[in-house]
């Protein structure tokens, strides 16, 4: 009995310690032994073959602990490289970390593994920095995906050498090891090119930025800019190899050319003049695909690939507007003269042209997905951002496909409540979406699945006007990301993954990160049961016994209702939420209006899915009592990519209505519009319809898209309302020639 209690114990403390080691990313395996190692000041950092990585080390301690470790020969911190020939990326950044009565060793085939083991163990030691006492036990680690990245637009804004330096140390703590850097867009041209000097005389500069929502369309009058020198940029590289992060540069082409024209507007296919652009979206004008063009851009990239030793360049190739090469006679000729089929045609003999160059250089390219419009260039990597799609259509033809979909990868989205948040683009990516990602499609076989070579963050910054708000946006979200990457997340374990990142938030006060507390806010999912009963089921990180609420639109206090469980919602009316600790409000106010009518909690059948990344609560979003928040459109909203909103509610038995109320979005800069015609049309069993009202596209327009549609009254068992998609994007807008999205939220019928 003895024996067994002992072995009892021995697990509960092994369980105890494990669950104090708050690794991000969670290593691929853990042991923990029983003892601790008292980390001393005597203790010699020993480096064989991986000094650069020993004065890391040192340094970090030194700024962490405030110990200053000497590094010698020998040591009981020992880095040591086990050399093998040839190792493969993922044994490249492999690692063994041991810690037990002989001290701490990190061993791997490469100083890349060493550095990937010294991350964790600057963790482990930041977490026990009160005592310095270090669990015994081993790792050994290694990565799911070679491509782990992150992206950072320094066009809309701009951000300092040592700015620029600091995300990267943000990424080294997280085991990233891309850093992808967007370095030219229509609203400014960020890098010397000594060759071509007004790219950043003039390119660089714009007079004015468009300020507050998209849609008010302001601008102040202020010049704003900035540029890095080649000598700024080769600092910033040479600052990344130090931390084995991989630099890919963005020279977007043939679109997002509106600041290198206002330098040069003899490479557009009008004579201008051209300003660098105040407004965010996408401009229309273009690079015409002339020799003089040609030749600009094979000379700017022969300045800028001896900057970046890595072997990839980023060439954009997104969001390029055709109506100019539509307008243009030199390229309605060109297409002639090489018998394309049309603009798209254009876009892939631009892109393949510029990759042969690349090629010849030993280069290689990424680009967006855009890059398969017309046909993919023959050794290109695809960036699929848009959806899934483009990255599956790239595996299924054996290219590479990085993964960074908008719906869970775009760090410049809301990650909590729009009410509470600093404004942002729009799109709901919180920290838990972000976790769940997987970045290999379904629709992937297990060989196909090979070409997936990782996943990467982005943040652009058209909201982001300083480097405090740059740290708020990425943190924790890169946190789960690098997980999702690394290859140990858990959708099944979120909140064991939730308490780590609230543990690591002590790291970040002592680094003076700023970072979002969303985290803490209390979440509210509302789901509708078969028995059209509408619930509302509230969360937080901490224990949800400390959410107080109200039911009647009044501001919770320590003394509002405790929840318990899970709220039946009967009535139109408001619930009120927030987190208390010891008395006090910890979190923002969450509310959340409910507005019944008679189709809500009714069965609802759709004729088309949404698309799987706007799907959140499936068809009953639409019947569930809550409208979609027009500040962020990827919660409460169902998202239909190219496709028709068609849907019957069955209202059980004869009802009695004469109004239908909905909301639908014009985002036009997100590919978002207004539909074409909402027709409704009633039914007594179901099957057999009859029309009673159709809305015109001129009537949506001038609603604005808040609809509100009066009609004869009715009596029946079903309506039936089919909203129409804009169809495609036309020449001229961001996402031309794609199909447009149609965002609807709830369908209210009285």
């Amino acid at each position: 009995m003895k024996k067994v209690l002992f072995s009892v114990a021995v697990l509960f403390l092994s369980s105890q310690i494990m669950a104090q080691n708050q690794f991000i990313p969670k290593p691929k395996e853990v042991k923990i032994n029983d003892g601790f190692l008292q980390l001393s000041n005597d203790f010699v950092i020993q480096s064989i073959d991986s000094n650069s990585e020993a004065d890391y080390l040192k340094n970090q301690l030194k700024i962490s602990i405030g110990k200053d470790f000497k590094i010698g020969k020998s040591g009981k911190i020992r880095l040591a490289v086990l050399r093998i020939k040839e190792p493969t990326d993922k044994m490249a950044e492999s690692y063994s970390l041991n810690i037990d009565k002989n001290g701490i060793s990190i061993t791997a085939f490469t100083n890349v593994g060493v550095f990937r083991g010294v991350q964790t163990l600057l963790q482990l030691i930041e977490e026990h920095q009160s005592d310095l006492k270090l669990p015994y036990l081993e790792i050994s680690d290694s990565p799911k995906f070679a491509y782990r990245g992150m992206h950072l637009d320094v066009c809309r804004h701009f951000f300092t050498v040592e700015e620029v330096k600091k995300y990267l140390d943000y990424l080294a703590m997280y085991k990233y090891n891309k850093f992808h850097w967007h370095l030219t867009d229509d609203q400014g041209w960020r890098i010397e090119i000594k060759k071509y000097p007004k790219l950043t005389s003039v390119g660089a500069w714009r007079n004015g930025s468009q300020v507050g929502a998209y849609s008010d369309m302001k601008f102040d009058d202020k010049k704003y800019g900035g540029f890095y020198t080649q000598e700024q940029i080769k600092d910033v590289v040479k600052y990344a190899e130090k931390l084995h992060i991989d630099v890919i540069p963005e020279i977007e082409m043939p679109g997002h050319a509106q600041a290198a024209l206002a330098a040069y507007p003899e490479l557009g296919c009008t004579k201008g003049p051209f300003e660098v652009w105040k407004q965010w979206g996408v401009s229309e004008e273009i690079y015409c695909p002339k020799e003089e063009t040609f030749k600009f851009l094979e000379d700017v990239l022969d300045e800028v690939m001896p900057l970046f030793p890595y072997r990839y360049i980023h060439i954009g190739g997104d969001e390029a507007p055709k109506i100019r090469w539509k307008q243009s006679e030199f390229c309605q000729g060109l297409i002639k003269k090489l018998n394309l089929k049309d603009e798209m045609g254009l876009q892939s003999y631009f892109i393949t042209r510029m990759e042969k160059y690349i090629n010849s250089k030993g280069k290689q390219i990424i680009g967006w997905d855009e890059i398969l419009e017309g046909g993919l260039a023959p050794n290109a990597t695809v960036m699929s951002w848009t959806g899934v799609q483009g990255g599956i259509h790239a595996a299924k033809t054996g290219h590479q496909a990085i993964m960074t979909p908008t719906s869970t990868n775009y760090f410049d989205y809301y990650q909590g409540s729009p009410d509470t948040e600093p404004i942002a683009i729009g799109g709901d990516v919180t920290l838990k979406k972000v976790y769940d990602y997987s970045p290999i499609p379904s629709e992937l076989s297990e060989q196909e699945s090979e070409f997936i070579w990782g996943t990467q963050g982005n943040l652009w910054t058209e909201y982001i006007l300083d480097f405090k708000h740059v740290e708020y946006m990425i943190f924790p979200r890169m946190m789960a990301l690098s997980e999702v990457a690394w290859g140990t997340s858990n959708p099944a374990e979120y909140k064991e993954f939730e308490n780590r990142v609230i543990q690591h938030f002590n790291i970040l006060d002592k680094k003076r990160i700023n970072y979002s507390k969303a985290i803490f806010e209390v979440t509210g999912s509302v789901s509708v049961s078969s028995h059209g009963k509408v619930f509302y089921d509230l969360t937080s990180a901490n224990d949800p016994k400390n959410i107080r609420y109200t039911t009647d639109g009044t501001e919770p206090t320590n003394a509002s209702n405790v929840y318990k469980d899970i709220l039946e919602i009967y009535k139109t009316g408001t619930v009120k939420s927030a987190y208390f600790e010891n008395g006090q409000r910890l979190s923002s106010v969450t509310t959340q209006d409910f507005n019944f009518s008679k189709s809500t909690g009714k069965f609802i059948e759709l004729e088309n899915p949404p698309a799987e990344a706007y799907s959140t609560g499936g068809k009953n979003t639409l019947v569930d009592g809550v409208l979609g928040n027009t500040k962020n459109y990827g919660k409460n909203w169902l998202g239909f990519n190219g496709t028709d909103l068609v849907a019957i509610i069955d209202f059980d038995d004869v009802a009695e209505f004469s109004n239908l109320k909905f909301n639908t979005l014009d985002r036009q800069g997100s590919w978002i519009y207004l539909p074409k015609s909402v027709t409704i049309s009633v039914s007594d069993n179901g099957k057999s319809f009859t029309e009673i009202k159709k809305v015109s596209q001129d009537d949506i327009i001038k609603s604005k898209g808040i609809m509100d549609i009066s009609f004869p009254k009715q009596k029946k068992t079903y309506i039936k309302i089919a909203i129409q998609n804009y169809g495609v994007i036309p020449d001229g807008q961001a996402g031309a020639g794609n199909p447009a999205w149609l965002f609807v939220d709830e369908l209210s019928v009285n």
